[in-house]
């Protein structure tokens, strides 16, 4: 009942926005499905399959070019699971976007604004069970790249739930705008609180990362893409008891390679230095030494929809035959517009 009300007021809402409103009014869907097994000798309890499908239907008021209202819903079922519906995430949100300047306030999709984020910062499920951003979000874009900054609110506090939000930043820099080198920055930080019943022995805890990356995009003939990154990466990792609780700083070298041709793609990540623990990072940066090799072959490509098998290698000091399988496939039919309104 709670889900009908909230569709139906979410309905009426457009209507009175549309009502006076010199726009128009459109419907958009997308979703992915996924099939992600994980054979992990190294992290035996993240060791286990993830298949399911997300779907997503909103409704958009388009005030003019730049100002848009956007109310939808964001439902996920995990195949062989009862309800069918394991979790719906409601999409509202307020976004004006312009030649330069993107900003988003609500609940919106986190897909294109944040994943370019590296997997040993943001894991790869986060799109399958948090595929919204609940918060701000701000882009400024020019030819000579662009900045995000973001910040994403995880758990209110309550007396029983932690108070938890996530601030971050990327950004891509190109000195020469029709050159091939580029500059890549990434930061997110975790602030994680109690709850409102105080806790006996629980403390605050900041955990976050950052990375910066030289990269180069190679033009030649042989691969349709190919670019190379190198750069350094940290993480930042404290609890806040009596004595300061002074942040731990581990430090390393990340590099990686993506080689594109036709239907096949190739991309391997290497890291080399101290052990990180990363609140929403890949569990494998707490080793010392680290490679992942990605075989990508996406079978279909139409407009709207891609179909992609991967194979991951990974190798880490005593561990060489982890894997993982995934078939993941996306589908977005764009917006369409519905009405027209005209004063």
């Amino acid at each position: 009942m709670n889900k009908k009300i909230y569709l139906l007021l979410s309905f009426l809402f457009l209507s009175v926005l549309a009502a006076k409103a010199q726009g128009s009014l459109d419907i958009h869907f997308n979703g992915f499905g996924f099939l992600d097994n994980r054979e992990y000798k190294a992290f035996t309890e993240r060791s286990r399959t993830y298949s399911g499908m997300r779907t997503q239907l909103d409704l958009g008021i388009n005030l003019d070019s730049t100002n848009h209202f956007i109310i939808g819903a964001n439902g996920i079922h995990e195949f062989g699971a009862q309800p069918y519906f394991l979790k719906v995430d409601p999409v509202a949100y307020y976004s004006h976007e312009s030649h330069k300047w993107l900003f988003n306030a609500g609940m919106f999709p986190r897909y294109g604004l944040v994943t370019q984020i590296p997997r040993a910062m943001f894991n790869d499920t986060l799109l399958y069970y948090r595929p919204n951003i609940e918060g701000l979000l701000t882009r400024y874009q020019t030819e000579y790249g662009y900045q995000t900054l973001f910040i994403d609110w995880v758990s209110r506090q309550t007396a029983v739930d932690r108070e938890q939000f996530i601030f971050g930043m990327l950004g891509k820099y190109l000195p020469n705008p029709k050159g091939p080198f580029y500059i890549m920055n990434y930061f997110t930080m975790l602030h994680d609180a109690g709850p409102a019943v105080s806790i006996p022995g629980d403390h605050i805890r900041d955990n976050g990362a950052a990375q910066i990356r030289g990269g180069l995009n190679f033009k030649q003939s042989t691969f349709d893409s190919l670019s190379v990154e190198a750069g350094g990466m940290i993480s930042l990792e404290r609890t806040r008891v009596n004595d300061g609780g002074g942040f731990k700083v581990p430090a390393g070298f990340v590099a990686s390679v993506y080689a594109g041709l036709r239907r096949f793609a190739f991309f391997d990540e290497f890291y080399a230095g101290q052990g990180h623990h990363i609140t929403y990072g890949d569990a494998f940066y707490e080793k010392k030494m680290y490679n992942r090799l990605d075989i990508i072959y996406s079978p279909f490509l139409f407009d709207g929809i891609k179909g992609q098998f991967v194979i991951s290698l990974m190798q880490s000091p005593g561990q060489w035959g982890d894997s993982q399988q995934a078939f993941r496939i996306t589908y977005d039919i764009g917006r369409k517009r519905l009405v027209k309104f005209k004063d």
